[in-house]
């Protein structure tokens, strides 16, 4: 954990083209909030990689009922300053999310809750266990007047090997979840250029 003060960092942030039009003419960001996001709850972005975040959107819409689907993929582009950073790339980063599960574990225990679990295969779609063990950091630091953290990012080893016996994936990625907004400096349109796909 650190403060990356001095940096700047690219995320994109894949949407309906709705929502995206919107958050261009400076509409808020809304947090998301589920129990299996992947760096607890927070604003969403992929850090340098507008293909994924297109993609992300581009499933997101084949998957949802017609009702509640997203009507045109979409992705907005941030500069985001990282601030107070979990960052999980680093060695203070998973050190206190390491030596913080016992903590939690130890106060489910205690009140005979279960301990969620990580589930959707060897890639963990769901992370439900790391997104309770991250927001139990958020809360705990909370609780005890520490600083908050402005942002958590990790990397995310994803999909299928590059070639045979490859250490790399498909679909490795960088994530930057935003917990306060005020880090966003501002956002722009995406163009054509930045996508490898189009």
């Amino acid at each position: 954990m650190h403060n990356l003060s001095t940096s700047f960092l690219l995320g994109y942030h894949g949407c309906d083209r709705e929502i995206g039009e919107r958050l261009l003419l400076n509409e808020a960001f809304l947090p998301s909030d589920n129990g299996y996001d992947w760096l607890g709850s927070g604003i969403y972005f992929w850090e340098s990689n507008p293909d994924r975040a297109l993609a992300w959107a581009q499933t997101r819409a084949a998957r949802k009922s017609t009702a509640d689907r997203l009507i045109e993929p979409f992705v907005v582009g941030a500069v985001i300053d990282p601030g107070f950073c979990l960052d999980l790339i680093t060695s203070s980063g998973t050190s206190l999310l390491a030596n913080s599960f016992p903590l939690y574990q130890g106060i489910l225990a205690a009140s005979g809750t279960h301990i969620p679990a990580n589930t959707g295969g060897e890639d963990y779609l769901q992370r439900k266990l790391d997104c309770a063990v991250i927001n139990f950091v958020h809360s705990s630091r909370e609780e005890d007047n520490e600083p908050s953290f402005d942002t958590v990012r990790g990397v995310f080893m994803e999909g299928a090997r590059i070639y045979p016996h490859s250490g790399f994936r498909q679909q490795t990625h960088i994530q930057i979840c935003v917990r306060n907004p005020r880090t966003i400096q501002g956002v722009f349109r995406v163009p054509a250029s930045h996508f490898s796909t189009i």
